[in-house]
């Protein structure tokens, strides 16, 4: 069991918001050392005044602000045991309507962020033999709805990698968790990019109108990075999509031929 004691050292991407600011706040009143990163030059005053934070800007697409980060973390914690690879963006819409920069923005920060985190901090958690790397993906990385091709590729790899680097780094007893949420109340559909007006308004629709706060989430993907959960599906809609798909693939394939249905009748052309 992964275990939060007074003066764990923990780094969060996409910290400035959304569920990252809300792990980094909770993370900080539990005790946690923080090291709160975003693309923003400034912190927000509620991050800063969880408790033990600092806050550094590091974009996720950039080598030299995580060589940076490491230094810091080097130099200010003389080491690591939780690494939230969290920072993402949105993207959506019917394939056709997709353009390749489109793919490529969203591929360099959702994946190869995290891919990033992940090779920047290995070799250090290896020489600890310790250590927990939680990865943010999304139940798109799991299940993969219609106008949703970016998102659900990006989600989908960040998955596969975070399963491959749980098996691949379990002889130095190195963790790995994956977060995969279904839409909660976040800024995320401010990122958004795409061409496809109505799906970008669906998309829009589902977070903005969801129950469920970043700050729950939060909670229960904490409580599951204690406990070691590798697939973290910190909500009810999450699991039974999944469940669904692996269960009842008939039923779940009929969901998804509505969607697109419903789509094409709200979209133009």
């Amino acid at each position: 069991m992964t275990t939060f004691t007074s003066g764990t050292r923990a780094l969060v991407t996409g910290a400035s918001s959304g569920l990252g600011l809300a792990l980094a706040q909770q993370l900080a009143r539990a005790g946690s050392r923080v090291l709160a990163t975003d693309i923003h030059a400034e912190a927000p005053a509620e991050l800063l005044a969880a408790g033990d934070v600092t806050y550094l800007t590091l974009d996720v697409t950039n080598d030299a602000h995580w060589d940076r980060a490491y230094t810091w973390v080097v130099e200010n914690f003389d080491g690591l045991d939780l690494l939230f690879n969290n920072a993402g963006v949105a993207a959506g819409g019917r394939i056709e309507l997709s353009e390749i920069d489109q793919w490529q923005w969203i591929i360099d920060i959702n994946l190869l962020g995290v891919v990033r985190g992940c090779k920047q901090f290995v070799p250090m958690l290896k020489e600890q033999g310790s250590g927990h790397i939680v990865n943010t993906a999304s139940a798109a990385g799991l299940v993969h709805a219609p106008t949703m091709s970016e998102y659900n590729a990006v989600k989908a790899a960040v998955v596969a990698l975070s399963e491959t680097l749980r098996h691949e780094l379990n002889p130095w007893d190195v963790k790995v968790s994956v977060i995969c949420p279904t839409f909660f109340k976040t800024n995320l559909s401010d990122s958004m990019r795409g061409k496809d007006e109505a799906a970008q308004r669906t998309a829009a629709k589902l977070i903005n109108n969801s129950d469920r706060t970043a700050d729950g989430v939060a909670a229960e993907v904490l409580k599951q990075v204690r406990r070691n959960t590798y697939l973290i599906l910190p909500d009810r809609d999450a699991v039974v999509a999944y469940n669904a798909k692996r269960l009842a693939r008939p039923v779940y394939d009929r969901m998804m031929f509505r969607a697109a249905a419903r789509m094409k009748s709200k979209a133009k052309g």
